[in-house]
Formats: C-alpha cells, structure tokens, sequence
C-alpha cells in the first residue's frame, strides 16, 4: 500500500515505551465492537499472557520495559478487557520467547481437526486493514504456523522482526503485494510467492485497488510451543 497515514499511525502505537499514556487503537476497537468471538478471544490471550508471564518469574513492569509495551495495558490484556493489535501481540510474543500462536491457542488437538470459518481466530491492525487468521490447529510443539492475510487496498502493515532464524513463506492468492525486507523491496503478483528471512523489519504494501489475499507459513529455527 502507498504511504498512508495508517501505517504511520501504527508504527508510531507500536513505538511507544511503557509509559506511554495512550490505550492501545485495536484495543479501542474491540472495545467497541465485541462479540462472542471477541469475547473468546480477549479471554484466551489474557490467560495464556499471565500464565506465561507468571511461569518466566516476570513482574508486569518487568514485561513491559522488555517489550516496550504499557504496563497499564498488558494488566487490561491479562483481564480479558480488550483484545492486542497484531503488532502489539508480536512484541509480546518476542520478549516473552514464545511463538505468536502461544498466545492464542486454547486447546490442545490431536488427530483430525476441522477449522470452521465461523469459529477462526483473527487478529486485526490499529486501523482494520491487516487481518491475520490461524489456519492450524494449536499443539505443545511446532516449527510451523499457517495464516491466511488480508491486506486491505492502498494500505500497509510494518511487522516487527521475528526471532532469529524465523523463515515467512508467503504466495500471493489474490491482488498483488509489494514486500519490503530490510530495505529491499519485491512486487508480487497473483500466485507469486517468496520465501525470506523473517528476523529483520520485514513490511506489507497494497498499493492497488482492490484486497489482496495471502497465505503464509511461518517456520521457525527452532521447534516451539
């Protein structure tokens, strides 16, 4: 996506050290607009949040110096009252150690499992333009996760750097999608794909017209979960 005021504004959210006064924007919208699915997910978040925080020895102030993240809304997180943007997630996921799904897995699956469209776990941007839903089941270990990405017309998403070693592996299903990877940008196409290197700024852009679909596998260096 071209240069929009809506990356900007999420770049500048994310930005913002622990004693930033401001709530979270995605968290003003879950507020608003909450549904039993909403309600699910802000419930799973905050508890697999302070049962991971809680098992590392970390204080709330202590977790928000390390992500740079207000303890004023990792406490509103843990309680269930409002539910992160991606990017904030994905700060959280780093600086506890963990992989993004740990915290919103709810269960663990075995054998055959159905992913109703209706029941998935989305998480959104600042400003709804970013959509990123799970398409795989959560269990006690993994080295690979697999979301679908809706990245809405003229607008972006900057994603923070993943652990090292972290691989993305994304196709292109619908629209075209310029991603930028430390500095070097790549357009792709409907059914294009590329495979990169994940631990550094990495950036999505639709600068067409219409939403542009993708899918992702995320593979890590190590097994996780």
């Amino acid at each position: 996506m071209g240069e929009t005021t809506s990356g900007a504004a999420l770049d500048s959210a994310l930005e913002d050290g622990p004693g930033a006064d401001h709530d979270d924007p995605g968290a003003k919208v879950a507020g608003e607009h909450r549904d039993a699915e909403t309600e699910g997910l802000s419930a799973t978040v905050g508890h697999n949040l302070k049962r991971i925080r809680v098992r590392q020895g970390l204080s709330l102030e202590r977790l928000a110096r390390v992500a740079g993240v207000s303890r004023a809304m990792i406490s509103q997180i843990e309680l269930g009252r409002s539910v992160p943007t991606i990017g904030l997630l994905w700060k959280l996921a780093r600086a506890l150690g963990v992989p993004f799904a740990a915290l919103i897995a709810d269960s663990e699956t075995s054998g055959t499992v159905v992913l109703q469209a209706a029941r998935a776990k989305t998480l959104t941007s600042a400003d709804g333009s970013f959509t990123s839903r799970a398409l795989f089941p959560f269990d006690s270990e993994r080295r690979s996760e697999f979301y679908k990405l809706l990245l809405a017309a003229r607008s972006e998403e900057v994603a923070v750097p993943h652990a090292a070693g972290t691989t993305e592996n994304i196709v292109v299903a619908a629209g075209s999608v310029e991603i930028e990877v430390a500095g070097k940008r790549h357009v792709l196409q409907t059914d294009d794909a590329i495979v990169f290197g994940a631990d550094v700024p990495h950036t999505y852009r639709n600068r067409g017209d219409t939403d542009a679909v993708m899918y992702l596998v995320m593979i890590y260096a190590e097994a996780v979960g």
